[in-house]
């Protein structure tokens, strides 16, 4: 079983900067990204990024965070700048194996607030 566990998540104001970061324990993957679910609503993309390295964004997050990906950690960051109080969530690191089975971080709370 592979498990995914992120860390990073904090509080941080307004303008502020964060790092999360997802390790797997194991497996190849064709794609590692980040999701995130505000309270209330449906799990969102935020941003992707594929063993070659192609990389692809959410526009809410477009200009403000990068997503990057360590092949021989198994190990994916996303650098968050410039951060709004709506980008408060729960994010989620997600592995995927094939197009149709990925697996699930158990989540990192970011909070963005003064």
């Amino acid at each position: 079983q592979v498990q995914l566990v992120e860390s990073g998540g904090g509080l941080v104001q307004p303008g502020g900067s964060l790092r999360l970061s997802c390790v797997a324990s194991r497996g190849v993957f064709i794609a590692m990204g980040w999701y995130r679910q505000a309270p209330g609503k449906q799990r969102e993309l935020v941003a992707t990024i594929t063993s070659l390295g192609r990389e692809n964004y959410a526009d809410s997050v477009k200009g403000r965070f990068t997503i990057s990906r360590d092949n021989a950690k198994n190990t994916v960051y996303l650098q968050m700048n410039s951060l709004k109080p709506e980008d408060t969530a729960v994010y989620y690191c997600n592995a995927a194996v094939t197009k149709f089975s990925s697996y699930w971080g158990q989540g990192t709370q970011v909070t963005v607030s003064t």
